[in-house]
């Protein structure tokens, strides 16, 4: 009803409570447990991986991870650098696996993320994530649906949003406001279906 998880370290957290970020390419290994592969969209020079700070729901400063595309690689990092400033929680960010793919889709991870070489929702031409072109803040705090359709599947309780949790993204609040700053638009806006986790510089 009310998800605020403690964050797993996956990477060093951060020292102190200033924001910090870096740009580098894909090291061979992070692009090993992504879900790259040749037949996808980008070619991986066209990635960027992405280090960051975060505030966890349980109020310490992490440090997440994210393969963007190298257009949009400023722009993520420019983002949750004001969400850090306003406390923003965020329950996990690390680089999505192969075997997520095919995991059922309850988002027990609730894992921020951007590239995912997957295709759009219920169709076959590719989404904008697997051009590393879209990042999904918090996904179980912010379900995408459409019709009787709720993923992830365990979060109907985020259906109601009059109820303002920690961690939800709402017109108007500092999420929507910090990603259309640099022009990324947002799926909550949407009328079918309704992604309210999702934000994207292709508008798709």
């Amino acid at each position: 009803m009310n998800r605020a998880l403690p964050t797993r370290d996956f990477l060093p957290p951060p020292d102190g409570t200033t924001y910090t970020s870096k740009i580098v390419p894909v090291p061979a290994d992070v692009l090993a447990r992504s879900t790259w592969q040749a037949a996808c969209p980008v070619r991986s020079t066209d990635l960027r991986y992405v280090t960051l700070s975060f505030w966890g729901f349980d109020g310490r400063a992490h440090t997440g991870e994210l393969l963007v595309n190298r257009t949009g690689a400023q722009a993520a990092a420019t983002v949750f650098g004001k969400l850090f400033a306003e406390r923003f929680p965020l329950e996990e960010m690390r680089v999505t696996s192969p075997g997520e793919l095919d995991a059922p889709p309850t988002g027990d991870g609730n894992d921020t993320s951007a590239f995912v070489c997957r295709p759009v929702r219920g169709a076959t031409n590719w989404s904008a994530h697997a051009y590393g072109l879209a990042v999904d803040v918090n996904p179980f705090c912010n379900p995408y649906t459409k019709g009787p359709l709720v993923l992830p599947e365990l979060a109907s309780a985020y259906l109601d949003r009059s109820r303002v949790r920690p961690g939800m993204v709402v017109a108007g609040g500092p999420v929507v406001r910090d990603f259309a700053a640099v022009g990324w638009s947002w799926g909550g806006a949407w009328t079918s279906p309704v992604d309210r986790m999702h934000f994207t510089a292709t508008g798709h």
